[in-house]
């Protein structure tokens, strides 16, 4: 009877050896798989990764699946997609950031929307322990000195470009400084308002002014740009004909004075035929159209028309016989 009890025990001593190995082995399996299931970690086109070994940070920027040592490795994802933050309004209606004060003195709600990225997200994890709310605090300090260099007009009206790129250039100037691993891409002006209703309306008013005034500028511009072709065309052409007439002038002049030259050569070899030419061809010039009547001392008269019959007589005497017989009809 003792023996067998011996053999039961050493049974059961057996098949709890066997139980809590198989537990060991199970634990083990476990914590191989989860070892294992740790060791890798996958990164997506618009995140990067921190990868932390005994406290020494290093940025994995590569899409894909990475290694890691399990325990003594960890890894923190950082998105660095484009993000944004109003400045100025909040959901629950509160406007207290968006009130400020202009350089004339008059109090304008303005609001802003900034958008960033993480550009070194070792820097955005460790630089500081809230990079944005510090980007937050940048921008809203920025904003208040540049709104404080403007009239309200700017503001609400033509300045706003202007502002808006002030305002992004002195932030990326204290980010630099700062080097906290973001950077900004844009600040833009969401609506900029007046305290008050009547103030809004006024301008409102200047603002559709001066639309108005801008509309008939571009329409006096383009006006004038069609003219203008028109103009130097007409220009072009009254300086052509100018040019035209000079020369035709010129040509003009340089044939008298070779008519001159000419009849100065043949008044030297004939000076008295030349003169009476000359004479006669400046009274056929200068009396055309002249009737002349010649009275005689016996009262008749004799008509000489055209000119040439003073030099032929032919044509005068018939023209003197029927002026007499139409006077003595008379």
């Amino acid at each position: 009877m003792f023996g067998a009890k011996n053999k039961g025990s050493e049974r059961i001593h057996k098949l709890a050896g066997k139980s809590a190995l198989t537990v060991k082995i199970v634990i083990a399996a476990i914590v191989l798989l989860a070892l294992g299931g740790s060791s890798y970690y996958s990164i997506q086109e618009e995140e990067q990764a921190v990868v932390c070994t005994f406290g020494s940070p290093k940025a994995v920027t590569t899409p894909g699946l990475h290694f890691k040592i399990p325990l003594i490795q960890s890894v923190t994802k950082v998105n660095t997609t484009i993000q944004g933050f109003n400045i100025g309004y909040h959901a629950d209606g509160e406007e207290e950031d968006a009130l400020m004060i202009t350089s004339d003195y008059n109090f304008i709600f303005v609001d802003f929307y900034a958008e960033y990225r993480v550009t070194d997200p070792v820097k955005a994890l460790y630089a500081s322990e809230d990079p944005e709310t510090i980007l937050k605090n940048i921008a809203q300090n920025c904003i208040r000195t540049t709104i404080g260099s403007y009239s309200v007009d700017s503001v609400l009206t033509t300045g706003k470009n202007e502002i808006q790129s002030n305002i992004k250039q002195m932030i990326l100037d204290k980010l630099e400084e700062y080097d906290i691993g973001i950077q900004l891409v844009n600040i833009t002006i969401q609506d900029a308002t007046p305290p008050n209703e009547e103030v809004e309306n006024a301008f409102k008013e200047v603002e559709t002014a001066k639309q108005g005034k801008e509309t008939a500028l571009n329409n006096a511009n383009k006006y004038r740009n069609e003219q203008i072709p028109n103009a130097e065309a007409e220009s072009d052409k009254i300086l052509q004909d100018a040019e035209a007439q000079k020369q035709e002038r010129i040509n003009e002049a340089n044939g008298q004075v070779a008519r001159f030259n000419s009849m100065y050569q043949e008044y030297i070899k004939y000076p008295e035929v030349t003169k009476k030419r000359m004479f006669y061809e400046a009274m056929e010039n200068v009396l055309p159209d002249l009737k002349v009547i010649i009275e005689s001392q016996d009262g008749s008269t004799s008509t000489i028309l055209p000119l040439d019959s003073f030099v032929t007589g032919e044509n005068t005497a018939q023209s003197g016989d029927e002026e007499a017989d139409g006077e003595e009809e008379e």
